[in-house]
């Protein structure tokens, strides 16, 4: 027993004289981590709490533009995008906003809104707020300015309309060749998009089954093939 009870003090003893070295450093990276983990939980709930405020102030944004309020809408999207700017919904709001004010006659106001929605957008929203804003330019014949909002490449789902609305500005910039190039970049991704989904069906078992599942043409490649007529020969 004797034997025993001094084994088992050298094993406390030992203990204790780790504890004494690494025990701090355990102590401290236990702190971190219940800080970090806390820290997670906390900001994940902000972020919940935040989503759901912003949600219901686009909603009563939707409303008020359904309703035809502009000053309450105007209060609303401002309230978005100060106090929600992380969110979807101030982005989408400010797209929203930009629509109605343009609707309404104010290009002011929609350009404002669409700089914002550019500036604090990423992925399709972004791709999208460029697009609205360069076409919001054309009509200001501010040509130069709306090219360079389509000096960006996006999406595949808006490569068509990126090239189409160049292919516009080019033509009221009377640069007829640019245009026609930019209309069959157009035409081409409507094309080779067509042709994708048409190769993910099935595949038919005659010539005659695969003329009649072929896709007609869009009503945008009708417009876009008589954008090129339009323009004559190369």
């Amino acid at each position: 027993m004797a034997a025993y009870d001094l084994e088992e003090q050298e094993q406390i003893a030992n203990l204790k004289a780790w504890w004494q070295t690494y025990g701090t450093r355990i102590t401290i990276y236990i702190c971190v981590m219940a800080i970090a983990v806390v820290g997670w939980q906390g900001w994940n709930w902000r972020q919940h709490q935040q989503n759901s405020r912003a949600g219901v102030v686009y909603a009563a944004l939707f409303q008020a533009i359904g309703s035809n309020n502009p000053m309450q809408a105007r209060s609303l999207v401002g309230e978005l995008t100060e106090n929600f700017s992380g969110t979807n919904y101030a982005r989408m709001g400010a797209l929203l906003a930009a629509k109605y004010a343009f609707e309404s006659g104010d290009a002011k106001t929609a350009r404002a809104q669409l700089d914002w929605a550019v500036e604090h957008s990423k992925g399709e929203l972004a791709d999208l707020a460029r697009l609205r804003l360069a076409a919001l330019l054309l009509d200001e014949k501010a040509y130069d300015e709306a090219l360079s909002k389509l000096d960006h490449k996006p999406a595949d789902a808006f490569l068509p309309a990126y090239a189409e609305l160049k292919g516009d500005i080019l033509v009221a910039q009377e640069k007829p060749a640019e245009a026609r190039a930019a209309y069959q970049t157009a035409l081409q991704a409507l094309k080779a998009r067509n042709t994708e989904e048409t190769d993910t069906t099935e595949t038919p078992a005659t010539p005659e089954d695969k003329t009649k599942n072929e896709k007609p043409e869009s009503p945008v490649e009708i417009i876009l093939q008589q954008k090129l007529d339009a323009l004559g020969a190369a």
